[in-house]
C-alpha cells in the first residue's frame, strides 16, 4: 500500500521560511520522478518543483530562486524548503510520486 505524507505546513509571516516534508512508504524515491504540487482556494492544483529522473529539478517560476526541492533516498523522505514566503504562496501542498497524492499540508503565508 503507497502511502504518501506532508508534514511541515502552517502559519507563517510573509518574507519567512517553512520546510515541507514528505514521508513515502510503498513506493521508493530512488526509481520515480517527485513533485511537490498546490493549491490555492478558487485555483487549480498546480506544480511547484519536481525532481525529475536523473535528479534534475525544475521549478515553477513564481517560486524560482526561492523554493528548493530536495530528496533523502536513505530515507525516502522529499522535501519543499520555502524561503521568502509572500501571501500569494498561501495553499494546501501536495507531495506527489507515480501517480500518487498525499493529503496535503496547509500553508498559511499572512502579510
Amino acid at each position: 500500500q503507497v502511502q504518501l505524507v506532508e508534514s511541515g505546513g502552517g502559519l507563517v509571516q510573509a518574507g519567512g521560511s517553512l520546510r515541507l516534508s514528505c514521508a513515502a512508504s510503498g513506493i521508493t524515491f530512488r526509481t520515480n520522478a517527485m513533485a511537490w504540487y498546490r493549491q490555492a482556494p478558487g485555483k487549480q492544483r498546480e506544480l511547484v518543483a519536481t525532481i525529475i529522473s536523473g535528479g534534475g529539478e525544475i521549478y515553477a517560476g513564481s517560486v524560482k530562486g526561492r523554493f528548493t526541492i530536495s530528496r533523502d533516498i536513505a530515507k525516502n523522505m522529499m522535501y519543499l524548503e520555502m524561503n521568502s514566503l509572500k501571501p500569494e504562496d498561501t495553499a494546501v501542498y501536495y507531495c506527489h510520486a507515480s501517480n500518487y497524492w498525499g493529503r496535503g499540508t496547509q500553508v498559511t503565508v499572512s502579510s
